[in-house]
């Protein structure tokens, strides 16, 4: 699932194969950009921003590319296969002399200028793993809404940037609070490590090929899909349910336990 360490990497793997580069190959299978042309210029950076990716080419253009839920970048060298998926399932393909980067099942694809950039990210918050990072500013935003459930607040890309529904999880088990417990609820002492320890996950699985905020090899995840096996601390039986409108499934675990706050009825979970 896409979190902010996982466009962290993507931003990473294409930087390294497109940056410095000029394209010899540009297709942008969207139709609002079909005879759009990148060929010719070179690759400035990748750069991620939250759960954005930003593909900046010569010329003052800016590729904005967002993975949600099932999309992914992957890069060939000339003459290997092709194996992100079927050739309907590309949305866009940049190729150079050395490597060609090929987008699958992007739901956000647009071509922007780069100085108009704000207009898809402007909204997001502090960057847990860019040069924007503000604890302060990032903890200020959450309080904003203290009656918002935790998990819900944690989502909102407004109040921060990075985080998806598997750190949600880890991170109210770390705080020590259920995922529907008020903002304003959070004990101050818990609040206050809030933004450290939200920065310090996603710091150390930037760089890991599969995401672990245990530091043990099993289980790798505190709550996360672990129910209804017992809690590391303290052996309860972790449970699941789902939180949020009810417009998609984001799975939400908890000690009922070691984590204070509301949680839903009994009947309601699992």
């Amino acid at each position: 699932m896409p979190e902010g360490d996982t466009v962290w990497q993507a931003a990473r793997r294409l930087h390294t194969a497109l940056a410095g580069q000029v394209l010899t190959r540009s297709d942008l299978r969207v139709p609002r950009y079909a005879t759009a042309d990148l060929t010719g210029r070179a690759v400035l950076d990748v750069t991620p921003r939250g759960k954005h990716l930003l593909t900046r080419v010569e010329g003052g253009l800016t590729l904005h590319s967002h993975l949600r839920m099932d999309g992914s970048w992957k890069v060939y060298a000339p003459g290997e296969r092709w194996r992100g998926g079927p050739s309907h399932q590309i949305r866009v393909i940049l190729g150079t002399a050395e490597r060609t980067a090929v987008g699958y099942r992007l739901p956000v694809l647009e071509l922007l200028r780069t100085e108009d950039e704000d207009r898809a990210v402007g909204h997001l918050g502090p960057d847990l793993l860019g040069p924007d990072w503000d604890p302060a500013t990032a903890l200020a935003n959450l309080r904003r809404e203290p009656e918002r459930p935790l998990g819900e607040a944690l989502l909102d890309q407004r109040n921060l940037a990075g985080i998806g529904n598997i750190y949600k999880n880890e991170l109210c088990f770390l705080l020590r609070a259920t995922p529907w417990l008020p903002v304003g609820a959070l004990p101050a002492e818990h609040a206050a490590q809030l933004p450290v320890l939200a920065k310090k996950l996603l710091e150390a699985n930037r760089e890991r090929p599969a995401r672990n905020t245990t530091g043990r090899r099993d289980p790798s995840m505190f709550v996360y899909g672990r129910a209804p096996r017992p809690c590391l601390r303290c052996g309860t039986s972790i449970r699941a349910a789902n939180q949020g409108d009810g417009s998609r499934e984001r799975p939400t675990y908890w000690c009922p336990v070691c984590q204070s706050g509301p949680a839903p009825a009994p009947g309601s979970h699992r």
